[in-house]
């Protein structure tokens, strides 16, 4: 077998593998969704709906993630694999700042390397990552303000300080579930002050900075009677499976074992990795460790928090919500058993990372090629075409606005019409009565609502009413 020790394991070598991975991680990712997929995932298509009128803020989302979509298509149009290359970019960027973080921790990069590179356990960062998706663009901002955060405890400097306040405030910016992370950095600080029985007055500096970032958001939620804060509620309570919408006694207890069950089968390929890394897991823990309990605040207080809530308020935590919950344990578990890692002995882990690193890639390539009835196989591109022409053939004006109530007709049937139509339509979810001509109603088949305009029957899935200049 090859000897892994003698690959120049030194530490100005180390960052040169690190960008092999993230340039392999990225080339794959993006090469076999895009060629496998018809299709964009749903959050993709509804941010790319959303960017093309940019608010404070979305119906589902805070408004930092369909500004990077906006941003996307502004360079690139609807071309399906710049957003799965956008999806990883935002996860390599990641990878990175999280090496950059874990160097404060080792003094061999060695062990920061492995760090992350047990993440690829994880299949929030490989086999999820085509669903581009507000979670995935918070990766870079969570483990931004993480690092700028230590960089601020230890320099106690405004600019760090700053930093630290305005990737937290990007954070929420892109989704709410990043206020479990502040929390368990705002649980670090009181452990500070009771230990050093001292305030930094600094930290009332980050939270006025952090409160005039999201403040803007904060007065759209306030305009808009809070929907994005109501739909996340709204996803906790309702159970489509159930059919059961309402609190019950026994959730308090169901829906958090489900959570602890999930979140270890989440963990298997992580630990499986992690176990021919260490020689054995016999260790001391040191509870005045300041790293140690840094790290346990930022990878483990989050999800306890989170299973706290699901304990308490009879929550049903949805897998993907956990999604941004995963970026420091590998930090984390190489730091508390870094003492029983022998780096000449890393011949097993290496292979076993090999292993997943190309397994999961596999498993969506052929779950992709041989299931044809999911959403990214939806021939959209193909639809609004013939849409396109039969427009074109009726009238003279272009097609301005495209309307579908809900998340099926609005969301998913009439924002892949923005997305693929020529004049890229702005997206409505309810019907205005000032809308006239250039306007594309998306309504359920054998609708009796009356269409002013062309009906299109686009069987089995929809029809269309268009409204337009002759």
């Amino acid at each position: 077998m090859y000897d892994w020790v003698e690959m120049k394991f030194k530490n100005q070598a180390i960052e040169k593998y690190l960008y092999y991975f993230l340039f392999i991680h990225i080339l794959v990712w993006t090469i076999i969704p895009s060629s496998l997929n018809t299709n964009l995932h749903l959050d993709t298509i509804e941010a790319l709906a959303w960017g093309n009128e940019l608010q404070w803020g979305y119906d589902k989302w805070p408004p930092m993630f369909p500004i990077f979509t906006e941003f996307f298509f502004k360079l690139f149009g609807n071309q399906d694999w710049a957003y799965y290359l956008l999806s990883q970019l935002f996860v390599a960027t990641t990878f990175l700042i999280i090496f950059k973080f874990s160097t404060n921790f080792f003094k061999d990069k060695i062990f920061a390397l492995i760090s992350v590179m047990l993440l690829e356990g994880i299949y929030f960062f490989n086999y999820t990552t085509p669903e581009l998706n507000a979670f995935v663009c918070e990766f870079p901002f969570l483990a931004a303000t993480v690092y700028f955060c230590w960089k601020a405890i230890n320099k106690n400097d405004y600019l760090n300080w700053f930093l630290f306040a305005l990737f937290a405030g990007f954070s929420f910016l892109t989704y709410y579930l990043s206020l479990y992370l502040l929390a368990g950095i705002g649980i670090f600080f009181f452990y500070d002050i009771v230990r050093t029985k001292k305030i930094n007055f600094k930290y009332f500096f980050t939270c006025i900075i952090f409160l005039l970032i999201i403040s803007p958001h904060i007065h759209w939620l306030y305009q808009n009677e809070f929907k994005s804060v109501g739909y996340a509620i709204f996803r906790s309570f309702n159970d489509p499976l159930s059919g059961i919408n309402e609190l019950r006694i026994i959730d308090h207890l169901i829906y958090p074992l489900i959570f602890l069950i999930k979140q270890i089968s989440v963990l298997i390929p992580f630990f499986i990795i992690l176990i021919f890394a260490v020689s054995n897991f016999k260790i001391k823990i040191n509870f005045k460790d300041r790293r140690l309990i840094f790290l346990f605040a930022i990878a483990i207080l989050p999800i306890v928090l989170m299973f706290i809530t699901s304990f308490l308020g009879g929550i049903r935590v949805r897998t993907m919500w956990m999604t941004t919950f995963y970026l420091f344990p590998g930090i984390f578990f190489i730091y508390l058993f870094k003492k029983n890692i022998k780096v000449k002995n890393l011949n097993n882990f290496f292979v076993s990372f090999f292993l997943f690193f190309f397994l999961s890639p596999f498993l969506y390539g052929v779950d992709s090629y041989f299931k044809k009835e999911k959403r990214t196989d939806f021939p959209w591109e193909k639809i609004a075409l013939f849409v396109q022409n039969k427009w074109n053939k009726n009238f003279s004006d272009s097609i301005d606005i495209v309307v579908g109530e809900g998340w099926l007709y609005g969301g998913w049937y009439a924002g892949n019409l923005s997305y693929h139509l020529e004049s890229r339509p702005k997206l409505k979810y309810k019907v205005d009565e000032d809308i006239k001509t250039g306007s594309i109603f998306v309504e359920p088949l054998n609708s009796k609502k009356n269409c002013r305009g062309t009906t299109l029957n686009l069987k089995p899935y929809f029809e269309i009413c268009m409204i337009g200049k002759k």
